[in-house]
């Protein structure tokens, strides 16, 4: 029997969807962080569950051709990277592999009869992060601003990070000194006058976002409160610190959630958005709006779409999920006409506008959920040839895969952030007539467990 805080000599025989190590001692899968395939390691038992336990890496005893030293010093302790300790190209071998897990195991699909590409990854796998967000806290009297320690909501404080863009190091060095020379207070989200009634002086997190190709800044300073302490020296000391500043926005959130942005921005300098190309075409991002972080992959991701999308010129197309229209946008070059769908109206309003400035005009965008909106739209007789999904975690509601599989679109394209979902509607789509063709790993977040991918399906012959 497995007991916990006992030493165990283990052989890791695979690896977690996470990237953490797993070790099996009579039948008991034992995960360890940090352990990677084909070692041998000593770990200690930290939490024995009923079906699997925790072990925490003590000693290396037999290493890994493909492990490699991280190059953060905090690593082992924050919760943004799990897998710098392993080199990048087992990184991609280690996604592809995880995808093709979940499509056996989850989406029930035989692999035999389904191209899983290697993972498209990047030159530079480091610095790629074209956004970020940060929580503030205190500790010992100290301003601390990081990301959160695995599993916990533990500030790990931090001076810089590798895949973040290093305008983003700056902002946060001087929000640091901004409130320590002020004595800034930082949200608690312990103390119930911070979580419930909003404390008006106290700062939640940070968040910055840049344009790769044009340069533009977006810094936004999350509160939880619509006062601002000492605004104007905010203001100034980042104007004069960072280059490329084109917008500075205060976004306040008094509820008390894990959410990080609240409903209100109020701009204190410059302009509304920023703007960013992928490809030919030029977007404009409001605090609000969702837009991969990734640019150099998300173009990557994209064109590998269009080529799925297989479009002659004579297609309408459905794009749901299309967040400020980026996929649509892509897609309206070669498509007779796009309906984009998207819940979030600030996300529309770009969209829109993004299509105009880009001289678009055969992309319409709505607003409201795609599971319920596209029914609708089937039901008052627009038919697609193309369906398009990029749907959030969660994957895709069931009403909006059984709308598409009675519209019967000759091929559905399905980009995903999360492959055990991805399998999951992989599944249900093979039910409602459709036949997976091609899966493309795409890395677009490298040091990360996290994959992208993008499918093919097209329609079963009766």
């Amino acid at each position: 029997m497995l007991e916990k805080n006992k030493d165990y000599i283990l052989d890791v025989i695979s690896q977690g969807y996470e990237g953490e190590g797993i070790a099996k001692l009579e039948g008991f899968p034992i995960f360890i962080q940090g352990a990677l395939k084909g070692e041998k390691i000593k770990a200690k038992i930290i939490k024995v569950n009923k079906n699997y336990a925790y072990g925490k890496l003590l000693e290396v005893l037999e290493t890994a051709p493909n492990r490699k030293e991280p190059v953060c010093s905090i690593y082992k302790k924050c919760g943004g990277c799990q897998l710098q300790h392993l080199s990048y190209e087992g990184q991609l071998e280690f996604k592809r592999e995880r995808v093709e897990d979940c499509l056996r195991k989850i989406g029930r699909l035989d692999l035999d009869t389904i191209k899983v590409h290697d993972t498209l990854g990047m030159n530079e796998p480091y610095r790629y992060r074209n956004k970020v967000q940060l929580p503030i806290g205190e500790k010992d009297g100290n301003v601390i601003i990081g990301f959160y320690a695995p599993r916990s909501h533990d500030i790990i404080d931090m001076e810089l990070c590798h895949i973040q863009d290093p305008v983003a190091d700056k902002v946060v060095a001087l929000t640091r000194a901004w409130m320590k020379r002020h004595n800034v207070k930082a949200y608690d989200e312990n103390n119930s006058k911070d979580k419930v009634k909003g404390d008006k002086s106290s700062i939640r997190h940070i968040m910055i976002r840049r344009g790769f190709k044009t340069g533009e800044v977006m810094v936004v300073i999350v509160t939880s409160g619509e006062y601002l302490p000492y605004k104007e020296e905010f203001i100034n000391i980042t104007l004069q610190q960072i280059e490329g500043v084109t917008s500075i926005i205060q976004n306040v959130n008094s509820k008390n959630t894990n959410v990080i942005l609240g409903e209100k921005c109020i701009t204190l300098w410059g302009k509304d958005t920023i703007s960013d190309y992928i490809g030919e075409f030029k977007f404009n991002i409001s605090p609000l709006s969702f837009f991969q972080v990734n640019p150099i992959q998300t173009e990557v991701l994209y064109n590998k779409a269009l080529e799925y999308a297989a479009l002659k010129g004579d297609e309408t197309v459905f794009d749901a999920y299309c967040g400020t229209g980026t996929i649509s946008l892509f897609l309206s070059r070669k498509a007779k006409k796009v309906y984009g769908v998207e819940i979030v109206p600030e996300a529309i309003e770009n969209a829109n506008i993004n299509a105009r400035e880009n001289h678009i005009d055969n992309a319409e965008f709505i607003v409201g959920e795609s599971e319920k909106v596209i029914p609708e739209l089937i039901d008052k007789g627009v038919r697609a040839e193309v369906v398009v999904v990029d749907p959030p975690r969660k994957g895709c509601g069931r009403e909006l895969l059984e709308a598409i599989g009675n519209m019967a679109p000759e091929r559905v394209v399905y980009v995903s952030c999360d492959p055990s979902t991805l399998a999951r509607d992989l599944g249900i789509l093979e039910e409602l007539g459709y036949k997976t063709m091609e899966v493309q790993p795409v890395d677009m977040f490298p040091q990360t467990g996290h994959v992208e991918s993008i499918v093919l399906l097209q329609k079963k012959s009766s």
